[in-house]
């Protein structure tokens, strides 16, 4: 490469860290980029860091982590940008190469599109100093230059995706998927990302609810593309959308397994518990319907299902649990030895249930008549006695085990 800098070994023999002439010493603020061949635009975007580090008073480095095949690292370098060479394996991956690397306190992720305006980080630098954490940009409460968001995005994807979220967390963001963000360093090392791709910006925002973070939100100016530069999107072709569409739900979905466990497996407990413990002793009519044993089978099935999407929700939950507070609740709750006894104690409860019909089925060598109603529906409803003992019963082990081994952030 060509101009001043020199390079630093890296511990990882994959990555190689460049520093420029003139590094800036002690920053304050990190602003941390992933690039990949924008030498069209790389220029520009160093120009408005540097002049938005400007405005907002702040002694700040630039640190872009690049896979490119471009000239973007030397334009980079020469601008005064730390350039982290990277293999190309992915936009979350490159945040997290760049975790041991950066200095700021705070820090401030982006594109290197110039779809973002980095003249404008003053707000950022504000929320942070007021006590945020993490600091969400929102293009919905700033400025989105016309063509600069598709408009299924713009109406559609991007609301209803946001409105789901804070449904489910009872959060308050206006704009989920804004790739300018910021955080501080200190929260994203307990962050612990572990998405590789397209994923990462949902899986922060899902982590940074269940950190409970000191969360603020900040008006950003979303841009069309520069003339001649074209979208990594565009780029690999008209399904990268939809694929980085479909790993955002996945990352969701994983990051938020307890939403889709927990809520609705206790809801399908209680409505198996209804269809199935009265009618314990036989039919039971409700105005024109009747009640008998086939509703007590899908009421079995119901339970056994919602308990299991409970118990490993209760799981999810304890993994994603920061402050252990949680936990904690979960292990009171489900205390060893009062758990065990209570899953011995349903067991034989529900066995015992069974022994009337067992009886009498021996006594009537092996047959069962159609007039022993009562008997079957007792046997029925103590058999789900027996599966919630032994589910209850794996549930507390596994318990146990997972609050001992997960490793707290």
């Amino acid at each position: 490469m060509s101009g001043s800098w020199r390079a630093v070994r890296t511990a990882d023999k994959d990555l190689q860290l460049m520093l420029p002439e003139g590094d800036v010493d002690d920053p304050e603020v990190s602003i941390v980029i992933p690039a990949l061949n924008e030498a069209i635009t790389i220029g520009l975007f160093m120009d408005w860091c540097q002049e938005g580090l400007r405005r907002a008073g702040v002694r700040g480095e630039i640190l872009i982590i690049d896979s490119s095949s471009d000239a973007t690292a030397e334009i980079a370098l020469a601008k005064g940008a730390r350039v982290l060479k990277s293999p190309k394996r992915g936009l979350g991956r490159a945040y997290i190469d760049a975790l041991p690397f950066i200095r700021g306190k705070y820090v401030i992720m982006g594109d290197a599109d110039c779809t973002y305006d980095f003249r404008k980080i003053e707000p950022f630098i504000e929320s942070f100093r007021s006590g945020h954490e993490y600091v969400m940009g929102s293009r919905f409460k700033g400025f989105i230059e016309p063509g600069a968001m598709p408009t299924l995005h713009r109406y559609f994807g991007t609301p209803i995706t946001t409105w789901l979220l804070n449904l489910v967390y009872g959060s308050h963001f206006s704009d989920i998927h804004c790739g300018m963000r910021g955080i501080t360093l200190a929260a994203l090392h307990r962050m612990d990302l572990h998405s590789q791709s397209w994923e990462y910006a949902s899986e922060m925002v899902l982590k940074s609810v269940r950190m409970n973070l000191r969360t603020g939100q900040v008006p950003v100016r979303f841009l069309k593309d520069q003339d001649g530069r074209f979208s990594h999107h565009k780029r690999s072709g008209w399904f990268s959308p939809w694929l980085a569409g479909w790993i955002n739900v996945k990352a969701m979905f994983i990051y938020g397994a307890d939403f889709f466990l927990f809520r609705p497996g206790l809801l399908l407990l209680c409505a198996g518990l209804l269809l199935t413990l009265p009618m314990a002793l036989g039919p039971r009519t409700l105005g024109l319907i009747t009640f008998s044993l086939n509703s007590m089978f899908l009421g079995v099935t119901l339970a056994v299902l919602g308990l299991h999407g409970l118990y490993m929700g209760s799981l999810t939950r304890i993994l994603f649990d920061y402050e252990g507070t949680l936990t904690q609740s979960f292990l009171r709750a489900f205390s060893y030895t009062r758990s065990v006894i209570a899953s011995s104690v349903l067991s034989l409860t529900g066995c015992l249930m069974a022994v009337p019909l067992i009886r009498r089925y021996w006594d009537a060598g092996y047959r069962l008549s159609t007039d022993e109603l009562s008997l079957n529906h007792l046997a029925v409803a103590g058999l789900l006695l027996v599966i919630i003992g032994a589910m209850n019963f794996t549930f507390t082990l596994a318990m146990h085990a997972v609050a001992a081994y997960v490793r707290r952030r």
